[in-house]
């Protein structure tokens, strides 16, 4: 059974310098999918990724990871959208990269579609009213 998650993982200074998520592939057939990182050698680094791949495959590239000293969170829901601060001005439709964004052409009103958004916090950024929120 093939298996689909988007993680994030937390490395610490030491594992900053390691090429752990090249073992993934290597040595469990696992695909990934880097969505955002952020490491820099001797420091502590965060990376949120799709990891792909069979069932056991995966739980065997986790385990791995969890040995090696990587905190692993399971990204659950992405970029969120306050419904109460959303003004549908729209200033995310035309910068998503993703097209996780869409106009309701009877309201007007934009529509967001979680599944499609992949992450980038382009539209975090530029939401005047703060309406679109990172949530691990």
């Amino acid at each position: 059974m093939d298996i689909s998650k988007r993680l994030v993982l937390h490395f610490s200074p030491q594992m900053s310098k390691q090429a752990t998520v090249c073992h993934l592939a290597r040595d469990f057939n696992l695909t990934f999918s880097i969505v955002k990182a952020q490491i820099t050698p001797g420091e502590e680094g965060l990376m949120v990724m799709e990891l792909m791949g069979d069932q056991r495959d995966y739980d065997r590239g986790v385990q791995y990871l969890l040995e090696a000293g990587v905190k692993i969170q399971s990204l659950n829901q992405d970029v969120v959208r306050n419904e109460e601060r959303c003004t549908h001005c729209g200033a995310c439709v035309a910068l998503c990269p993703a097209e996780a964004f869409s106009v309701e052409q009877s309201t007007g009103k934009i529509l967001f579609d979680n599944d499609k958004c992949v992450v980038c916090e382009i539209c975090v950024k530029a939401c005047p009213t703060r309406a679109m929120e990172l949530y691990f």
